[in-house]
């Protein structure tokens, strides 16, 4: 659902899965820039729109709501890939990339997959975030075809630009001689998106 769509359908008026998909999207977004320590049921229902007790209700314990915006995110990357698999395979590598790269569109999407993955002694959360890092393993070497070393180069990319993103790099881009080529050469075509995410977290 849009912004546009939120503007003009108030929370009281939505279905249910709507509200669910709402609260998931604002607390991908809060997971991202704070972290699930950091972040609160609180500011999850605010961001939302709705009262922290309506997210308690709809999923239980900050714990939950957390592995649940994992993997919604995990199914987006995934699909994404599917996506861009179906219209061929040539050059699957760049294509994947500047798929990865467009997905900084959705806020909070892989910086809340990245705190996900930082929280590998968790019992519960770790388990399930090494399960879905093999998932997309998995769908590079079995689906997309790639070797071994050719799905690790990808995987480095991607958490050199999730790593970029969650250091907010481009804060240095105008400053820093080493910021600058360091985002040409990790983002030589997308780097305007990265730029952009760049000023609304500085906006937030």
């Amino acid at each position: 659902m849009s912004t546009h769509d939120l503007e003009h359908h108030p929370v009281s008026r939505m279905k249910s899965e709507d509200r669910r998909e709402l609260i998931l999207q604002a607390a991908t977004d809060v997971f991202g820039q704070f972290g699930y320590y950091g972040a609160t049921t609180d500011q999850v229902a605010k961001a939302a729109g709705v009262s922290q007790p309506y997210v308690v209700r709809m999923f239980g314990t900050k714990e939950r709501l957390f592995l649940e915006v994992m993997d919604r995110a995990l199914l987006f990357i995934l699909t994404t890939f599917r996506a861009v698999l179906s219209e061929g395979r040539d050059d699957l590598g760049h294509r994947f990339g500047v798929a990865y790269v467009d997905m900084l569109k959705q806020r909070g999407l892989l910086l809340s997959l990245m705190h996900s993955f930082i929280q590998g002694g968790d019992p519960v959360i770790g388990p399930r975030a090494r399960e879905g890092f093999l998932e997309v393993y998995a769908f590079l070497r079995d689906e997309a075809g790639f070797t071994p070393d050719e799905a690790n180069r990808f995987l480095e990319g991607g958490m050199l630009l999730n790593t970029l993103v969650g250091l907010r790099m481009s804060e240095e881009f105008e400053t820093s001689e080493r910021a600058n080529e360091l985002l040409c050469a990790a983002l030589p075509q997308k780097l305007d998106v990265l730029l952009e995410l760049g000023k609304q977290q500085a906006r937030a």
